[in-house]
């Protein structure tokens, strides 16, 4: 129970730099009074991963869309719920102790297919020879068993993080701070790479904006003064304006998070039911698929794939 209490509270902690990150801290007052929160919306079932990143894609909906849990259950058709949370309830972890939740569960799945009994007992067998050949072959020998183990369960969160790395390199050895935020002007740090082998770093300045985005980052390393060009994603959110979404219509659908557009799943005169997906989000790792509140035309798309989105970003709008 120790050890569960721990990573719940790592796992908050985390969550709650990311809310920051994104403009979401207002709901989120306290890791231990969320935890409880969150509890009772997912009626207390064993979070261990990946059930805790299950609750925590739930939390980050309620908090960013200012959600209670009598809401929740009340708008469940309509909502677009985290992928997570939608897999869930389509039995791809198990069935929690006690069954799912209904109506709830019914109002969220509604057509789409439920898996019976254990997830495992209805997978295809691995071949996991052939899965770590594959991946030597794409990112190098360096593959390790754990690797392996890793794209086996999550294949894209395990090609996102190669590809995150290859551009990066290592970023575990930041702190969650750092690494969400960056320094602050006059901070000094240090950054250990391996036993013996220590960075300290100083921030010194930001340059001027671009015409490309960039700022020149002015740094010491070690001593040494040095910079780095660093594409500016705030400011180039600041310079493309976005129309919001108004909650009032109906046939407006706006971002339920801040995240990237992966795919836009219907186009301008595409006949929808209510229900239906519309488009595929993603942020930190959480997956949200965006489902139409209404029957009815689209009108108008306001995406594309790759297009960064901030909350209540308007989507495309749907005429009933």
């Amino acid at each position: 129970m120790v050890l569960l209490y721990f990573k719940a509270t790592l796992k908050l902690t985390f969550a709650q730099h990311f809310l920051q990150h994104n403009g979401l801290s207002r709901g989120f007052k306290s890791p231990f009074k969320s935890l409880k929160l969150f509890n009772t919306n997912t009626d207390f079932f064993l979070q261990v991963t990946p059930s805790s990143k299950i609750v925590g894609d739930l939390a980050q909906f309620m908090v960013q869309n200012n959600l209670t849990r009598a809401e929740v259950e009340e708008r469940a058709d309509e909502l677009s719920f985290p992928q997570s949370v939608v897999e869930f309830l389509q039995g791809h972890v198990g069935i929690p102790h006690g069954g799912f939740p209904e109506p709830f569960r019914s109002k969220v799945l509604k057509s789409l297919p439920r898996i019976e009994g254990r997830p495992g007992a209805s997978l295809s067998p691995m071949d996991f020879k052939t899965l770590e050949d594959g991946l030597r072959a794409a990112h190098g020998d360096d593959i390790t068993p754990e690797d392996v183990m890793s794209a086996a369960m999550y294949p894209k969160v395990f090609q996102e993080f190669k590809e995150f790395t290859s551009n990066f390199g290592p970023v575990d050895c930041l702190s969650t701070r750092l690494f969400l935020d960056g320094p602050k002007i006059a901070e000094e740090f240090e950054v250990e790479l391996e036993r013996g082998k220590t960075l300290h770093i100083k921030a010194l300045a930001l340059g001027d904006l671009n015409k490309g985005g960039q700022r020149e980052v002015f740094f010491e390393l070690n001593g040494q003064l040095r910079s780095v060009l660093v594409k500016d994603t705030v400011a180039m959110k600041e310079m493309k304006f976005h129309p919001k979404a108004q909650k009032s219509i109906k046939g407006q659908v706006g971002a339920p998070m801040p995240g990237k557009v992966l795919e836009v799943k219907v186009k301008v005169g595409s006949k929808v039911e209510k229900g239906q997906p519309l488009c595929v989000l993603s942020a930190m790792k959480m997956e949200t698929v965006v489902n139409s509140p209404v029957s009815g035309t689209v009108k108008a798309v306001h995406v594309e794939p790759e297009a960064s989105l901030e909350g209540d970003d308007l989507i495309l709008e749907i005429e009933e």
